[in-house]
Protein backbone atom coordinates (compact mmCIF):
# COMPACT_ATOMS: atom_id res chain seq x y z
CA UNK A 1 0.00 0.00 0.00
CA UNK A 2 1.07 3.52 -0.73
CA UNK A 3 0.00 6.85 0.74
CA UNK A 4 -1.58 9.49 -1.51
CA UNK A 5 -2.76 13.02 -0.99
CA UNK A 6 -5.90 13.66 -3.00
CA UNK A 7 -6.30 17.34 -3.85
CA UNK A 8 -9.62 18.47 -5.28
CA UNK A 9 -10.53 21.95 -6.55
CA UNK A 10 -13.97 23.27 -7.46
CA UNK A 11 -15.74 26.57 -8.07
CA UNK A 12 -17.68 28.31 -5.27
CA UNK A 13 -21.05 27.50 -6.86
CA UNK A 14 -20.14 23.77 -6.94
CA UNK A 15 -19.76 23.24 -3.15
CA UNK A 16 -23.23 21.74 -2.70
CA UNK A 17 -22.81 19.35 -5.62
CA UNK A 18 -19.37 18.24 -4.40
CA UNK A 19 -20.65 17.23 -0.98
CA UNK A 20 -23.89 15.76 -2.33
CA UNK A 21 -21.94 13.57 -4.78
CA UNK A 22 -20.85 11.34 -1.89
CA UNK A 23 -24.46 10.38 -1.07
CA UNK A 24 -24.65 7.98 -4.02
CA UNK A 25 -21.08 6.70 -3.77
CA UNK A 26 -19.87 3.95 -1.43
CA UNK A 27 -16.52 5.07 -0.11
CA UNK A 28 -14.29 4.72 2.92
CA UNK A 29 -14.11 8.53 2.85
CA UNK A 30 -17.80 8.99 3.67
CA UNK A 31 -18.49 10.28 7.16
CA UNK A 32 -14.76 10.97 7.66
CA UNK A 33 -13.01 14.28 8.15
CA UNK A 34 -11.05 16.01 5.41
CA UNK A 35 -9.23 19.31 5.17
CA UNK A 36 -11.15 21.94 3.19
CA UNK A 37 -10.74 25.62 2.37
CA UNK A 38 -14.30 26.30 1.15
CA UNK A 39 -15.26 28.26 4.25
CA UNK A 40 -12.37 30.63 3.57
CA UNK A 41 -12.88 31.03 -0.19
CA UNK A 42 -10.27 28.50 -1.40
CA UNK A 43 -12.69 25.79 -2.55
CA UNK A 44 -10.24 22.91 -2.25
CA UNK A 45 -10.47 19.65 -0.32
CA UNK A 46 -7.61 17.33 0.68
CA UNK A 47 -7.70 13.70 1.78
CA UNK A 48 -4.84 11.41 2.79
CA UNK A 49 -5.54 7.83 1.74
CA UNK A 50 -3.82 4.46 1.60
CA UNK A 51 -4.15 2.70 -1.75
CA UNK A 52 -2.30 0.26 -3.98
CA UNK A 53 -2.35 2.65 -6.95
CA UNK A 54 -3.28 6.16 -8.02
CA UNK A 55 -6.36 4.75 -9.74
CA UNK A 56 -7.51 3.04 -6.56
CA UNK A 57 -6.93 6.24 -4.57
CA UNK A 58 -9.04 8.25 -7.01
CA UNK A 59 -11.67 5.49 -6.92
CA UNK A 60 -12.48 6.44 -3.34
CA UNK A 61 -14.10 9.58 -4.78
CA UNK A 62 -17.30 9.95 -6.77
CA UNK A 63 -16.51 10.40 -10.47
CA UNK A 64 -17.59 14.06 -10.36
CA UNK A 65 -14.81 14.76 -7.84
CA UNK A 66 -12.23 12.29 -9.15
CA UNK A 67 -12.09 13.91 -12.57
CA UNK A 68 -11.14 17.21 -10.87
CA UNK A 69 -8.68 15.70 -8.37
CA UNK A 70 -4.96 15.01 -8.42
CA UNK A 71 -3.47 12.06 -6.54
CA UNK A 72 0.11 12.54 -5.38
CA UNK A 73 2.06 9.68 -3.87
CA UNK A 74 3.73 10.82 -0.64
CA UNK A 75 5.73 9.51 2.28
CA UNK A 76 6.67 10.92 5.65
CA UNK A 77 10.15 12.37 6.02
CA UNK A 78 11.95 13.71 9.03
CA UNK A 79 12.92 17.35 8.69
CA UNK A 80 16.41 17.97 10.10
Amino acid sequence: MFRYVLQHHHEPHECGVVFAAFKGHRSVLRHQQALASCEFGGHAIWWIVEASSEQQALGFLPFYLAERTTATRVTQVEIP
